[in-house]
């Protein structure tokens, strides 16, 4: 693993910090961005396109920003629905550090940063949004999803971001394959937004939408 991967819980690489601002339908913040962390110096396409999308956010309640990074898609969540709590979650140190402090820069007070572990078990999310960590290999990556998927309410959604050559279909069908009724929501510029209920298992048995 290369040690200035963004998935390492303490990047080797040396800071170099680069400042952005960043306008959204609704919403516009700056955010300091760095080496070591998904996405230095500019917001990402995948990112920009799921938060550009119209996809519904809860407006109060526990939402979930699974692998934040610098923290775009956590300060957009919290931006929009002011009366909900926004964790904030990434293995990143550096990225944790970012995310907290362009929380604070921006003025922004209900955003909860967390590493993983430290998110209390009997937390239920209303909405999980994600441009998951596809590079940490696909075991690791459907072990990720199986945790913070089981933890969406029961009239909870999540929605992924994903690069088509990537494994973005793939992903869907195993999606599929483990109960969860899962939605191309969108397609562009080799990305695919898929839209996520709770396992079936949750909705009295329904079987999956293929």
């Amino acid at each position: 693993m290369s040690s200035d991967q963004y998935f390492e819980q303490q990047p080797d690489v040396g800071s170099d910090p680069v400042t952005v601002d960043v306008t959204l339908p609704e919403v516009a913040f700056t955010m300091t961005t760095d080496r070591g962390v998904f996405s230095r110096g500019h917001l990402d396409t995948a990112t920009s396109m799921l938060l550009r999308s119209d996809l519904v956010l809860a407006d109060t309640g526990d939402l979930l920003d699974l692998g934040c990074g610098a923290g775009p898609i956590a300060l957009a969540m919290a931006l929009r629905s002011p009366a909900a709590r926004v964790w904030a979650v990434d293995v990143n140190e550096r990225a944790r550090s970012l995310t907290r402090r362009n929380a604070e820069r921006n003025g922004i007070t209900n955003v909860q940063v967390a590493a993983p572990d430290d998110v209390p078990a009997g937390v239920r999310f209303a909405t999980i949004w994600s441009n998951p960590p596809i590079r940490i290999g696909k075991d690791a990556l459907h072990t990720l999803l199986s945790t913070w998927l089981a933890r969406l309410d029961e009239q909870g959604t999540a929605a992924l971001v994903v690069q088509k050559h990537l494994g973005a279909d793939s992903l869907q069908r195993w999606l599929d394959q483990h109960g969860y009724r899962t939605r191309r929501h969108s397609s562009k510029a080799g990305f695919r937004l898929l839209t996520i209920e709770p396992h079936t298992s949750d909705r009295h048995g329904a079987e999956p939408h293929r």
